[in-house]
């Protein structure tokens, strides 16, 4: 669930802290750094669902990247339509503004959803950057009525899933702010960091960083707060 890196129209908080060159600019590689460390992994499918739905035929996406549009409806209305497509098996929805996202995650979630309903990957805000359901022997409907954008998006989605085995991958960050930007320094590398924000030294390149502790668990995530991150979805091989 990618927006295409249209000035103004992507990383809007962001730009008014940054300006609207450095938000683009940064959801641009951000997207692009994150395509080239998992969207080829032989181990799974990704799909990339692109908003607005003109952008699945632009060429700031890779080559070989199978696309769909997003279609209409909030993002819940969205995440859901994703999940109810193609056939039954376990799936996953993450955003591409969380740069600390490894293939190590992505594989863990998988493996969760061999044992379990649904996954979730809280995100250290109070929201979630990943979402995975198992998709049999129906898909679940996690989404209906979450507020969006408050501090009850993730408490929504877990009471929409009550009665069902969910479980929990590690805590992330996501890219909101200058602050966000600063503690996400060693997971950018100065390539994707816009040139007026400074971080501490040293940085490490993206593809760094491999060795990625990995939680789960059956007990409640960290407090709830905003919404969850729009993302890629993916779908094992």
């Amino acid at each position: 669930m990618a927006k295409l890196p249209v000035a103004g129209a992507v990383k809007t908080r962001l730009a008014r802290e940054i300006g609207v060159a450095g938000a683009t600019g940064f959801a641009r590689h951000a997207a692009a750094a994150l395509l080239r460390r998992v969207a080829f992994d032989r181990r799974w499918q990704t799909i990339l669902a692109v908003a607005p739905d003109y952008g699945v035929h632009s060429r700031a996406w890779s080559r070989g990247l199978a696309r769909l549009p997003q279609g209409g409806g909030d993002l819940g209305a969205r995440m859901q339509r994703i999940f109810d497509r193609g056939h039954a098996g376990p799936m996953l929805i993450v955003g591409t503004d969380v740069p600390g996202i490894r293939p190590a995650h992505i594989a863990e979630a998988f493996r969760l959803l061999g044992r379990y309903d649904a996954v979730l990957g809280p995100a250290t805000d109070g929201g979630y950057w990943l979402v995975g359901l198992r998709r049999h022997p129906r898909v679940l409907r996690p989404f209906a009525g979450v507020r969006w954008s408050s501090p009850h998006a993730l408490a929504d989605t877990l009471a929409n899933l009550k009665g069902h085995a969910v479980a929990f991958v590690t805590a992330l960050s996501d890219v909101d702010s200058v602050s966000d930007l600063r503690s996400n320094g060693a997971a950018l590398g100065r390539h994707v960091l816009p040139g007026n924000v400074g971080v501490p030294s040293p940085l490490v390149g993206e593809g760094q960083g491999e060795g990625v502790s990995r939680t789960s668990a059956v007990v409640a995530p960290p407090t709830p707060n905003p919404s969850p991150q729009g993302g890629g979805g993916f779908a094992p091989r």
